[in-house]
């Protein structure tokens, strides 16, 4: 395929994190955790290709011994689409998905249906979004959980740690959970990466406020559920069971 039609897949994968430092390399039932978000990538049949980009050596070594596919980019880097638009300056293509490395069961029909409902609406910036019940108190307070308010259009109004709207009026409240799933265009990203940072960005510590705040457009694509993600030590039992859960339903008879 000509490399201005492909659409490449890249994983971050920082070893150095303030809340769980070496987290790519955490195993989970067996296998890492990069290993387990790539296997999931390659299953997306809307991508051309699939790399992981670390700044790391230990993690790119061990790629290299699972047969993935890893570049090494800059230290530098203040976040990983930052890291993205570095491998997209030596990999061209047409669109790039950055799947964060904590998402050891993304759906590949999710990456399927994002790059589908991007393109056809000549988005320049696209990102998942589940719903969330206004029951679910505990994901509403969780900042580790972010929030997005979108437009009747289904572009991003703002995205939060907060539990936002505040409801004022239950009764009409509707919240969304933010999946850490982007696309780019070429042209968008290399965009995105010469932005400066903004002080909603560096407040909330979310990359995609610095598209808003510089007056981007991000169009959400909704999902029907929120995959599990490994954001904490205490994540990786949870998805353990997941896991188990699925195995156990795929060895069923039928």
């Amino acid at each position: 395929m000509d490399a201005r039609q492909q659409i490449l897949g890249v994983i971050p994968a920082r070893f150095g994190s303030t809340r769980f430092p070496g987290k790519p390399l955490t195993l989970i039932a067996g296998r890492s955790l990069v290993a387990r978000v790539y296997e999931r990538a390659r299953q997306a049949s809307e991508l051309s290709r699939v790399l992981v980009a670390t700044d790391d050596k230990r993690i790119a070594e061990h790629c290299e011994e699972l047969g993935i596919e890893a570049v090494m980019t800059a230290q530098t880097h203040r976040s990983g689409t930052d890291r993205v638009a570095e491998v997209a300056e030596r990999f061209p293509a047409f669109g790039y998905v950055n799947i964060q490395g904590d998402e050891p069961m993304i759906p590949p029909a999710a990456i399927d249906s994002l790059v589908q409902t991007a393109r056809a609406a000549s988005a320049g910036i696209a990102t998942l979004v589940c719903p969330i019940a206004p029951q679910e108190n505990a994901l509403l307070e969780d900042p580790n959980v972010v929030k997005v308010v979108q437009a009747l259009d289904g572009h991003a109004l703002y995205f939060s740690r907060l539990p936002v709207p505040f409801p004022r009026h239950p009764e009409s409240a509707r919240y969304y959970q933010h999946i850490g799933i982007y696309y780019f265009t070429r042209e968008a990203l290399q965009d995105f990466a010469a932005l400066t940072a903004t002080p909603l960005e560096l407040t909330e510590s979310l990359e995609q406020l610095r598209a808003l705040e510089h007056g981007r457009r991000i169009l959400t694509v909704e999902f029907p559920y929120r995959p599990l993600s490994v954001d904490t030590p205490d994540d990786v039992a949870l998805v353990e069971a997941r896991l188990a859960e699925e195995d156990r339903k795929d060895h069923q008879p039928q």
